[in-house]
């Protein structure tokens, strides 16, 4: 029996003192475990959706602020070039563009890796630290006699994948593991709807910057004569959007390296049944973490290591599970559905500026306006069709279901696709801006009902698996996150070139290709369960009596049928 401990009120309960009694550690984080799977959404909630959100805030910021700032570096880096002066060459634009992508590997692996080893507290807010520095030291760059500036902003955004990909896996982990059972769709949809938020704050500080420089970019007709006071001018732009994306990190950092750590990680990882309880309760009354008496915590250590059911993680267990195709078919229907997604997704998204040549809302007079209607045609799309997209998902992710939403989104991007590649040169610019918007919509409606897919099967694995979820999360989110194929992305060359009538002569084939990978995507929806208001111990297999359960999981094998179905009965009254 647990010694209770001092505290509560009507506002912040102590439920600790409600298990100290239970000598049985099972018993003890069965309960504690439900007390946080059936919590009624309040402020620690939204506390948690803000912190993680930042993050996911900040990454799509860097990631799509980049797509405005390439055309800036033309103008400054290139405006002496032999062969169209004052725009940037498409191998280093492509370059610089997926560079962020190539370090989110990195990312993904090395942090989730650490955060099963050392645990999600002692690496959340490291990654935000790498991404605010990378962040900063791009916005000073410059180039020098034996300094290429593409070289150098590749370097640094490669750098700053790599926090990206930390992210990725310890945001999502972190709020899965927190959140109810009733509202974790809602839950980690709105920490990745940040990323809406963050692409339209892009286009508003660009929009900003170009105001403030306004009677300056007014002096040159075009980029290639724009020097002097307007090169000037725009270097300081593109310097001025890149810096901004470390501000909200810094504002987000206190609060991420201050979260407790979360009690699954502590119950099922270190086996610390005192500490996990004390940090269930700091986690609903806001505190960093609890502080258990440390005599009592090593007492409880010792007997939970020889009595708690939940298996020690281990490789083997990651391929015994996965192996089985009930499981296995979950991860490659996750897997690969967000992989065919997000290659149009990014595929389109990074190239914006090519979308809106194509449909006649770029140029402008001078300098100013073609940075002017840059900056709004970005703006439009995303308030039109992304950010939408991913508040309407959050609204009925845990109401309608993750799985039809998937089928719907896939099934009508195939066709939004086919009517673009097909009838492109019939369109009229108006209705392939109504059609690109739609797909942005759809984009983020069917991409952000993948979330809790792929963070139910990461975040399930930490209770019997934690060694080999860095894979699992790889193979989810990897993918699709390294970025579009060279082969599919808008900006590849065609046996026709570009021309002033025709900006983008391959586009319609590209879109050809991105409904294929749509159609593909839906094929991969069918692989999937439904997993709306299910607890995460039971899409872990550990709940006996359920469709998913697996006596390895659970701790289970051996035990009598009989016994079985006596904890099914009690595993039913308490999740």
């Amino acid at each position: 029996m647990a010694q209770k401990t001092a505290g509560g009120n009507a506002a912040f309960h102590n439920f600790h003192n409600d298990y100290a009694h239970i000598a049985d550690p099972n018993e003890r984080r069965r309960l504690a475990l439900a007390e946080i799977d059936k919590a009624p959404f309040g402020w620690y909630h939204v506390r948690a959706i803000i912190v993680a959100g930042i993050g996911f805030f900040t990454d799509a910021y860097d990631i799509f602020a980049i797509g405005l700032v390439t055309t800036m570096l033309g103008v400054v880096y290139w405006h002496d070039a032999k062969t169209k002066p004052g725009s940037i060459p498409a191998t280093s634009d492509t370059a610089i563009k997926v560079a962020t992508s190539g370090g989110t590997v990195i990312g993904q692996v090395g942090f989730g890796a650490l955060a099963d080893i050392v645990g999600r507290k002692k690496m959340y807010g490291l990654e935000l630290i790498v991404i605010i520095f990378a962040t900063m030291a791009q916005a000073l760059t410059s180039a020098s006699p034996s300094m290429n500036i593409v070289g150098l902003i590749i370097f640094w955004r490669v750098l700053m994948g790599i926090g990206i990909g930390g992210d990725y896996p310890l945001s999502s982990i972190i709020t899965s593991e927190f959140a109810t059972t009733k509202w974790r769709g809602a839950m980690m949809g709105s920490v990745f709807a940040m990323q809406g938020i963050g692409q339209f704050a892009a286009g508003i500080v660009a929009l900003i910057v170009v105001s403030g420089f306004k009677q300056s970019l007014m002096t040159s007709t075009n980029v290639a004569n724009c020097g002097g006071v307007c090169g000037l001018a725009v270097d300081k732009m593109w310097r001025v959007i890149i810096g901004f994306g470390a501000v909200p990190g810094c504002i987000a950092l206190y609060y991420r390296l201050t979260i407790p750590e979360t009690p699954r990680y502590t119950f099922d990882v270190a086996r610390d049944v005192e500490k996990a309880g004390e940090d269930t309760k700091a986690y609903i009354q806001g505190k960093s973490e609890g502080r258990p008496d440390e005599i009592r915590r090593h007492q409880a250590m010792q007997v939970s290591e020889q009595h708690l059911e939940i298996p020690k993680a281990s490789f083997k267990d990651f391929i015994r599970h996965y192996s089985q195709w009930k499981n296995g078919k979950i991860l490659l229907g996750t897997a690969g559905s967000w992989f065919f997604l997000d290659v149009a997704f990014y595929g389109l998204s990074l190239n914006n500026t090519i979308i809106l040549s194509a449909i006649g809302y770029s140029g402008g007079s001078n300098v100013y306006h073609i940075f002017y209607n840059l900056a709004v045609g970005n703006i439009i799309i995303v308030c039109a069709g992304a950010i939408p997209g991913y508040w309407v998902t959050v609204a009925l992710v845990d109401t309608v279901g993750r799985k039809p939403i998937q089928f719907m989104g896939f099934t009508i991007l195939t066709i939004l696709f086919c009517v673009i590649g097909f009838a492109y040169h019939k369109l009229s610019p108006h209705g392939l801006l109504a059609l690109y918007v739609l797909c942005q919509f759809f984009f983020n409606f069917d991409k952000y009902s993948l979330i809790p897919h792929a963070s139910v099967q990461i975040a399930n694995i930490s209770f019997y698996a934690p060694t080999p979820r860095p894979l699992l999360f790889l193979a989810n989110v990897f993918q699709p996150d390294t970025g579009p194929p060279p082969t599919v992305s808008p900006q590849q060359p065609a046996k026709s070139e570009p021309s002033s009538r025709n900006p983008s002569p391959w586009l319609n084939h590209v879109m050809q290709i991105y409904a294929l990978f749509m159609l593909l995507g839906l094929f991969c929806t069918f692989l999937i369960p439904e997993t709306k208001r299910k607890t995460l111990e039971e899409l872990a297999g550990e709940v006996p009596g359920t469709a998913n359960y697996d006596p390895a999981s659970g701790g289970h094998l051996g035990r009598k049928t009989s016994d079985e179905g006596a904890e099914a009965t009690g595993s039913d009254k308490m999740v």
